[in-house]
């Protein structure tokens, strides 16, 4: 099977576990989404607090830490023609320290966290946003219909 997702480490040690993590959740998401006859894969980069608040500072002028942070390389009226080439579909940037505090305050698995936010991060890169009701109401309903399919409910 080609490769899906490409992870890289800024600041925290490399991981497997949220290698394979990842490596489901975007066979998952490709398949919900029919994206396997298509080159596109996902960049990740697994982080820490200090490095993703810089990203969020540079980019996006907030200047505190966050959970995950992603970066499409399409408008979404561009996307049905990137699938046709080799391409990164965009970024997905994870805080890691971030991802294990909210499994905590939010009662579930680091896992169920940790694959939220590339579920997420997958969705604003296929252009949703959750900016307005009922764009957040379509968004939502994909992200939990992935996560009902990896067995991680919301």
């Amino acid at each position: 099977m080609r490769k899906l997702v490409d992870i890289s480490y800024q600041g925290i040690e490399q991981n497997k576990k949220y290698e394979d993590i990842a490596n489901k959740v975007f066979e998952t998401c490709f398949k919900e989404e029919d994206l396997f006859d298509y080159k596109i894969y996902i960049s990740v980069i697994l982080t820490d607090e200090d490095n993703i608040k810089k990203i969020n500072d540079e980019y996006r002028k907030i200047d505190k830490a966050t959970d995950v942070l992603s970066f499409p390389m399409f408008e979404p009226t561009e996307i049905n023609e990137a699938k046709k080439r080799e391409e990164v579909l965009g970024d997905i940037i994870v805080c890691i320290p971030i991802v294990k505090r909210q499994a905590v305050e939010y009662e579930h698995s680091e896992e169920r966290e940790f694959a939220y936010m590339l579920v997420h991060g997958f969705y604003h890169l296929m252009g949703y946003d959750h900016m307005e009701k009922e764009d957040k109401q379509k968004m939502r309903a994909k992200e939990e219909t992935v996560l009902e399919k990896l067995g991680l409910k919301i």
